[in-house]
């Protein structure tokens, strides 16, 4: 029998009446009083509700009451604030494009590997400079160990065209952050371009500068701030005419990120950055729908999935209030964003946990609508990322786009009563920090009095309280630790004989194009750069062509004089650092001894009894690289002293249940204290005052619960353990 044709005209449908009208709705009370019920006790408002480092708070439940009159709600994709997308067919329209990094050291190293990475799945290419070539040295006059150290070092138009060899640079977009200024590398970048017979038009992507981002990370910059911003203009200006599709300032949110920041401080903080550089350039006397286009965004992604979710679309309604207060157009407060996965939350120990988070990174930036992005390699904390790790960091980005279908639905968090809600309250907040940065007089007087290294550096340490009493969960380095694991293989590289090959190859360009005109030409620019700016760009391009290096570009701006800038740096770091110490630590003992630092737990009473304490104590003390030896139990505590003497350990922790811990708990410290006093003794679980009076008493060192410094409690063990074991 043929199926009922049933068509079903979906206009004819009282949706205020509803699809479910013959169910009964519960209310908020209804809903809430179940929920206490459920808790048994525990305190509501408490329990429920989840305080944020942006200081938001998450609510347990959302409905639509909670976010009827957002002023973003029935915005459209494509159109102001651009919340939902700054194209009208989302994904469908333009996917972001796969930006991985490559941090390889030389030209040919980076042909090969982008060669190879773009052939499989890669649409972007990710320039990341060394330090030095940041900082517009050339090899020989940076420090050994610096150059080609995680990054690719480049000082001549050679350098970039064996670099691209094989790339079209005509349809292959390229992403590269230069540090203080643009001007050097994007004149090189240019000559090379045009001498591979590269229309300049057609190129797309960008090489962008953030002089304010390159002053808090570094603490210095060797060209003073207003020259910077000259030649920020002059690179501009040039671009707005000769190279459309390039994007010329790229400002950071990452180290304030990788300082520890909030999400909040982040975007304010680069905000602030961007508003600065339009207020700069305004100056110089370019339009601000001529700026704008000029600029991408880097925001890292974190772990919180859903507050980076929001992070990504309130950036988006900020930047369209800033643009639009600085009269620009509709078009000109589009915000171009580049994700990268977070630096900070990566970890050394237990590294191929890095692949969940950038799984999940990588989710919450595609919900959230980057236009670009970079997965980090699960071994980047480790080493220079090779092509395995590579490929299933670029694989995971194929995935979300091809096999998960990402680049279908339009704003997937669009309509989700707590995405909504949420992406309202991060504006709200990051707008409230944005203004009060502007009330200091702007992104540069806030560095120069400390404000947004002082504002990291205090999230950061509210961050290392939590996890250092494991509030904060980092998997597999403060929970849940994997002592057995093997070490990644890290390859030698030999960066002093990187510095030498890249000496002699400059040495060599140097030597061919020695001429007098060379010296005429970089006269010609420093007269270009002082007094006509217009043409700086043109006479920087003809400097290279005849043998300018990046750092006899830079040197010339250096020399325009001026107080180079010097400020407060950040403390770029990651969040677990801490705890990978205290295992290099214990990983050293081990290679020092042959044998690990252990810890003897005095298991009282039958398996039931102390088997939930002593599985407490593994994971708390196994994160520090102690060995735990373990057993299934004592019956008595002259048992149990005689085993914890006999193991030729300094700490015992003694396990069981309070109810029984008075009857244990003296007689097991007293005997072995007896004979053995530098023996460290430990009881886990908290007591009450009374009962940890009498414990001490009777030998007791220390008692280890939820609520215990677990950092400070190993750090301090490591140390006692190494004074006994030394003594």
């Amino acid at each position: 029998m043929a199926e009922a044709d049933v068509t079903v005209d979906i206009t004819k449908i009282d949706t205020d009446r509803g699809f479910f009208d013959e169910f009964t709705f519960p209310d908020y009370e209804t809903w809430k009083e179940e929920v206490i019920k459920a808790l048994k006790g525990a305190p509501f408002d408490k329990v429920m509700f989840t305080s944020t480092y942006e200081g938001l708070t998450i609510n347990p439940i959302y409905s639509a009451d909670d976010i009827k009159g957002l002023p973003h709600l029935e915005s459209r994709p494509g159109y102001v604030p651009y919340v939902r997308s700054t194209h009208v067919g989302g994904y469908l329209e333009k996917p972001w494009f796969i930006c991985q990094e490559l941090l390889v050291s030389l030209p040919e190293e980076f042909n090969s590997e982008a060669l190879f990475d773009t052939s499989r799945g890669q649409t972007m290419l990710n320039l990341v400079l060394d330090r030095p070539t940041k900082k517009g040295l050339d090899p020989a006059e940076a420090e050994t160990g610096e150059v080609g150290k995680r990054g690719l070092s480049l000082a001549s138009v050679s350098d970039l065209k064996r670099a691209f060899k094989g790339l079209d640079l005509a349809s292959l977009p390229l992403l590269c952050n230069t540090g203080a200024t643009a001007l050097p590398l994007t004149a090189l970048l240019a000559a090379a371009l045009e001498s591979d017979g590269v229309p300049l038009k057609r190129f797309k992507g960008c090489v962008g500068c953030d002089p304010l981002a390159e002053l808090v990370n570094e603490g210095a910059l060797r060209i003073a701030l207003p020259v910077a911003y000259d030649a920020m203009c002059q690179v501009t200006s040039w671009a707005i005419q000769n190279m459309p599709g390039l994007e010329t300032i790229f400002i950071q949110g990452h180290p304030y990120h990788d300082a520890g920041a909030s999400s909040t401080e982040e975007v304010a903080f680069a905000l602030a950055t961007a508003a600065e550089y339009l207020r700069e350039m305004l100056t110089r006397g370019l339009a601000v729908n001529d700026i704008t286009p000029r600029m991408r965004f880097g925001f890292s992604l974190g772990s919180n999935f859903f507050v980076e979710i929001a992070k990504l679309r309130a950036a988006r309604i900020l930047w369209n209030q800033v643009v639009a207060a600085f009269g620009g157009s509709e078009q000109a407060r589009k915000m171009r964003i580049h994700g990268r996965t977070s630096a900070y939350n990566k970890t050394v120990c237990d590294p191929h946990v890095n692949m969940l988070r950038i799984t999940s990174e990588g989710f919450s930036g595609a919900v959230g609508g980057v236009d670009s992005m970079h997965l980090a390699p699960f071994d980047e904390p480790v080493r220079v990322p090779d092509r395995f790790s590579r490929r299933i960091a670029r694989n995971a980005q194929i995935i979300l786009q091809e096999e998960a279908r990402f680049t279908i639905p339009i704003d997937m968090g669009g309509g989700s009563y707590f995405i909504e809600k949420m992406t309202d309250e991060f504006a709200r907040a990051t707008w409230a920090l944005f203004q009060e940065i502007e009330g200091m007089g702007g992104m540069t007087a806030a560095i120069a009095n400390s404000h947004p290294q002082k504002r990291a550096a205090a999230t950061a340490a509210s961050r290392a309280k939590r996890i250092a009493t494991r509030q904060d969960v980092i998997l597999g380095t403060n929970m849940y630790a994997n002592i057995t694991e093997k070490k990644l293989e890290i390859p030698e590289i030999d960066l002093a004989g990187i510095r030498q090959q890249r000496m002699d190859a400059v040495a060599d360009y140097r030597m061919k194009h020695a001429s007098t005109s060379l010296a005429e030409q970089l006269t010609a620019l420093s007269n270009s750069i002082r007094d006509n700016a217009d043409q700086t760009m043109a006479t920087a391009m003809e400097a290279a062509k005849n043998g300018a290096t990046l750092g006899d570009i830079t040197s010339l701006l250096v020399q325009m004089g001026g107080q180079p800038e010097t400020a407060r740096p950040l403390h770029i770091h990651r969040a677990s650092e801490p705890f990978e110490e205290l295992r290099r630590f214990s990983d050293e003992h081990l290679v020092k001894t042959g044998k690990r630092m252990s810890i003897f737990l005095a298991n009282m009473g039958p398996i039931p009894q102390h088997k939930p304490r002593a599985d407490f104590s593994c994971g708390f003390f196994e994160v520090a690289g102690f060995e735990m030896l373990n057993n299934e139990g004592f019956a008595t505590s002259q048992e149990a002293a005689e085993a914890a003497l006999a193991s030729g350990t300094a700490v015992t922790v003694i396990c069981s249940t309070d109810a029984t811990y008075p009857e244990y708990v003296p007689t097991l410290a007293t005997i072995i204290k007896a004979a053995k006093p530098e023996m460290t003794i430990i009881v886990a679980g908290k007591q009450p005052p009374d009962l940890e009076q009498e414990f001490r008493a009777a030998g007791v060192d220390d008692f280890i619960h939820v609520r215990t410094n677990c950092y400070e409690m190993n750090s301090n063990l490591q140390c006692r353990y190494r004074e006994v074991t030394q003594a």
